[in-house]
């Protein structure tokens, strides 16, 4: 009898933990699989395989413009959020417990309100000033939504730090800015660059916010992804969604890698 309670307790999660992965995964499988249909409509399983539907979209320009325009959009995301978010976090590291927790909810708190709710407010701020429509919009959106994740990488790679070091450089003659460049910034750029990366991935894939911000003169590639679907659905749209997917994956691949060497 404990023989079977042994095997049943170890069989029994690893069965729903597995379950659970396929029920996670299995959408995604059925989406690359229907990328390679030679179908003319999404069809499950394909009639047989086929590289047209990635020629379309190499091929297009309605696809390859909002392409560009989103990573244009998510590097300039990259450089405001990394830099706002690690002289956040810097900042926040020198308040006092009290100051900190409540200068942390703050600026944590995209993290925490509903999307749309912010994707509303935004709206509203930014179209008293012109500025729905254009890539400057979602270059300031987006950032103040990737900012929260740089923060907490940076403010976890800060935690990690023995203060002597930096009270060591500073008694040995070095001004704060060299401390910063020569001591701080080594240590902590591990959580700056998984920070930066999350900022990517962020504004790449933001959709909601875009809805709101892109109008006609700034689509992005999800806002064009989610009119390919009301409006014309072909596989193109899984060929696309295959490329975001291992975009994504091998972005927060090199994120766990970079937490990992920081470990």
């Amino acid at each position: 009898m404990n023989l079977v309670q042994a095997i049943a307790g170890r069989v029994l999660p690893t069965t729903v933990v597995g379950l659970i992965l396929l029920f996670l995964i299995f959408p995604i499988v059925v989406v690359m699989v229907v990328s390679f249909s030679s179908a003319t409509y999404l069809t499950f399983p394909p009639p047989a395989f086929d590289l047209r539907w990635y020629k379309a979209y190499f091929g297009n320009e309605d696809w390859l413009r909002p392409t560009w325009l989103s990573i244009w959009v998510a590097a300039a995301v990259v450089i405001l959020s990394t830099l706002l978010g690690t002289l956040a976090a810097l900042g926040i590291a020198r308040l006092p417990p009290a100051l900190r927790v409540v200068a942390s909810g703050l600026i944590l708190s995209p993290l925490i309100v509903p999307v749309i709710v912010v994707a509303i407010g935004i709206y509203y701020a930014f179209s008293r000033y012109g500025l729905v429509g254009t890539p400057v919009a979602l270059v300031l959106a987006h950032t103040c939504l990737a900012v929260p994740f740089v923060v907490t990488s940076v403010s976890a790679s800060l935690s990690g730090i023995d203060p002597r070091l930096q009270q060591a450089s500073l008694s040995l003659g070095a001004t704060p800015i060299g401390t910063f460049f020569q001591v701080t910034l080594p240590l902590i750029r591990p959580g700056v660059l998984v920070g930066a990366l999350f900022a990517f991935i962020t504004s790449f894939d933001e959709l909601v916010v875009s809805l709101f911000l892109s109008g006609s003169g700034a689509v992005t590639l999800p806002r064009r992804m989610w009119d390919d679907l009301r409006f014309a659905i072909d596989p193109t749209i899984a060929a696309v969604s295959t490329l975001t997917i291992v975009l994504t994956v091998a972005l927060m691949g090199c994120a766990h890698l970079l937490r990992k060497r920081a470990t």
